[in-house]
C-alpha cells in the first residue's frame, strides 16, 4: 500500500511544528511529508529580529530552532528556497517554482494539505516606499538585510513607521544601537493594541527615553537622495531625514493563494477553521500559523492575532489530526507581552472598542500600584486597567503598562478569563507574595477589588 502524501506550504512555526508532530505518529512508509518554504530558514523565532538587530542576541543561527539539515534527517522532504504558486485542489496538487534554479517549475501531488504561509507585512503604497534603506522586519532574511544597511550606513538617523510591537521593539534595537530615532504613528498614541489612555503612558516613557514620537500623523511618502536611497520621511506637514526607515505598520494574513484557491476567508483576511484546525468545507485541507484568524475566547467572534506561541499551538493540533490522532485548537483570549527599553507592556482580553463592538456592557477601572512593596528597594509604579462585564462581573479584559516584573503578571489574567472568572472570584486568588516580588496585595488583585465595587456601583 503506497503511503500517503503530506504537502505543507510553508517552513516555519505551524508548518513544521504539523510536519514533525505527524512524523512522530506515522512513519515514512504511512505518511511522505513535503514542505515547501520560500526563504533561506527555516523554523526560527521571528519575535527575536529586533533583539539580534538590537546586539542583545546573536543571529540568525541562534534563531533557528530546527535546520533545513535536521528535518530532513527526519524524513521531511523539506524543500527550500521554493515557492508555491497555485493550489489545484480537484486533483490534488500544487505547483512551485524554484526561486534558485532558474525559476523551474512543476507540480507535487497530495492526499492531505497545510497551509502555514504566515503574514505580510503592511506596506502602503506610497512614494518612495520600496527604496534602499527602507525596511520591513518579518523575516531573518529582512533582519539580515536590515543590519547590512545599520552597518553600511555612516548616519544615525532612523525612522520607525509605526508604534505597534514591533515599531516600539525595533526603535529600542535602533537606540542601542546609536540611533537618533523618530517614531511616527497615524493613531493618538502608540500601542493601538492598548487603549488611548494606557498608550498614553507608553508615550510619556518613550519620549523620556529619548525617543521622539510623533503620533496623530500619517506618512505620505519617503524622499530619496541622488542615487535613490532613502533620505527623509514625509508627512502631512513635515520631513523627518533618516539614514534608515523601518516599518512597524503590522502584518497581514498571506491567503493569496488561499484565496484563489477559493478557500473560506474572514473579515481580517485570514483562512478559516474548525477546531481542529481543518480549512472549513474541506476534508483534507488544514491551516494555521499567521495566515488564520482563530476564536476569541471572550468575545466569541473570530480575530486575526500573528503570535508564533499560537503558531506553535496550531501545529501541533495539525500534526496529530493529520497523523491519525485527535487534537483542537479552542480559541485564545488575546495575550501579548512587549517591552521598549525598560518599560513592559502587556494586554489580554478585550479592549474598550472591542467590547463595544461584541454589544457588551461594561465597567472600567485603572489602578496606580508598585511591583514589589513600596519600601523594598527598586520598587516602581505599574499601571493596570481592567474592564469587567457590568450585570456578571466577568472579566473582559487587563491591560499592564510598568517596569519590572509588569509584563508578566497580565499570565494571571490569562488564566482568569480562560476560565470565565469574575472579578469577585480573582480577588480570593492565592498569589505568590514577598516583598521583592510583589506588595501584599499584588497590583492585579488591587484592580480585580477595584472593578468588583465597580460592578456592584453599577447594578444592572
Amino acid at each position: 500500500m503506497a503511503a500517503e502524501r503530506l504537502v505543507v506550504v510553508g517552513g516555519d512555526a505551524a508548518g513544521m511544528a504539523a510536519a514533525s508532530q505527524a512524523r512522530r505518529l506515522r512513519k515514512p512508509d504511512q505518511l511522505a511529508i513535503t514542505a515547501f518554504e520560500r526563504g533561506h530558514f527555516t523554523s526560527y523565532s521571528a519575535c527575536g529580529i529586533p533583539y539580534w538587530v538590537g546586539g542583545e542576541v546573536d543571529g540568525p543561527d541562534a534563531l533557528i530552532a530546527r535546520t533545513a539539515e535536521e528535518h530532513r534527517a527526519r524524513d521531511i522532504d523539506l524543500r527550500m528556497r521554493t515557492e508555491v504558486t497555485e493550489l489545484d485542489l480537484d486533483r490534488g496538487r500544487v505547483r512551485t517554482r524554484e526561486l534558485d534554479n532558474g525559476g523551474r517549475e512543476s507540480w507535487t501531488g497530495f492526499d492531505k494539505l497545510v497551509l502555514a504561509t504566515g503574514a505580510r507585512p503592511v506596506r502602503p503604497d506610497l512614494p518612495g516606499i520600496d527604496a534602499p534603506g527602507v525596511h520591513g522586519v518579518q523575516t531573518l532574511d529582512d533582519g539580515q538585510a536590515l543590519l547590512d544597511t545599520l552597518d553600511a550606513s555612516s548616519g544615525r538617523r532612523a525612522v520607525v513607521v509605526g508604534a505597534g510591537y514591533i515599531g516600539v521593539e525595533m526603535a529600542e534595537a535602533l537606540i542601542r544601537r546609536g540611533y537618533a530615532v523618530t517614531v511616527l504613528e497615524r493613531s493618538a498614541q502608540p500601542m493601538s493594541t492598548l487603549d488611548p489612555d494606557m498608550g498614553a503612558l507608553v508615550h510619556e516613557a518613550m519620549c523620556q527615553m529619548g525617543i521622539e514620537t510623533v503620533c496623530g500623523t500619517t506618512v505620505t511618502g519617503v524622499l530619496t537622495d541622488a542615487v535613490g536611497r532613502a533620505r527623509a520621511v514625509t508627512t502631512e506637514d513635515a520631513e523627518y531625514p533618516a539614514d534608515v526607515v523601518v516599518l512597524g505598520m503590522g502584518v497581514r494574513p498571506e491567503t493569496t493563494l488561499a484565496a484563489a484557491a477559493g478557500l473560506p476567508l474572514g473579515g481580517s483576511g485570514g483562512l478559516l477553521t474548525d477546531l481542529g484546525m481543518r480549512v472549513r468545507g474541506q476534508d483534507h485541507v488544514w491551516a494555521g500559523g499567521d495566515c488564520v484568524e482563530v476564536m476569541d475566547l471572550v468575545s466569541e467572534r473570530t480575530r486575526h492575532i500573528a503570535l508564533g506561541t499560537h503558531a506553535n499551538k496550531h501545529g501541533q493540533v495539525i500534526g496529530a489530526n493529520v497523523g491519525g490522532g485527535y487534537a483542537t485548537f479552542p480559541g485564545v483570549v488575546g495575550t501579548a507581552v512587549s517591552k521598549v527599553c525598560d518599560l513592559e507592556i502587556a494586554r489580554t482580553g478585550l479592549l474598550e472598542r472591542h467590547a463595544h463592538a461584541a454589544g457588551l456592557r461594561f465597567v472600567t477601572v485603572t489602578v496606580e500600584a508598585t511591583n514589589r512593596a513600596g519600601y523594598y528597594p527598586g520598587a516602581r509604579p505599574m499601571h493596570v486597567k481592567m474592564l469587567a462585564e457590568r450585570r456578571t462581573g466577568r472579566l473582559l479584559g487587563v491591560q499592564i503598562v510598568g517596569r519590572e516584573g509588569a509584563g508578566k503578571r497580565v499570565d494571571i489574567a490569562a488564566v482568569a478569563l480562560t476560565a470565565g472568572m469574575t472579578v469577585e472570584q480573582m480577588t480570593a486568588l492565592d498569589l505568590g507574595y514577598a516583598p521583592p516580588f510583589s506588595p501584599v496585595w499584588d497590583p492585579v488583585l488591587v484592580a480585580a477589588r477595584k472593578a468588583t465595587g465597580a460592578v456592584r456601583a453599577a447594578g444592572v
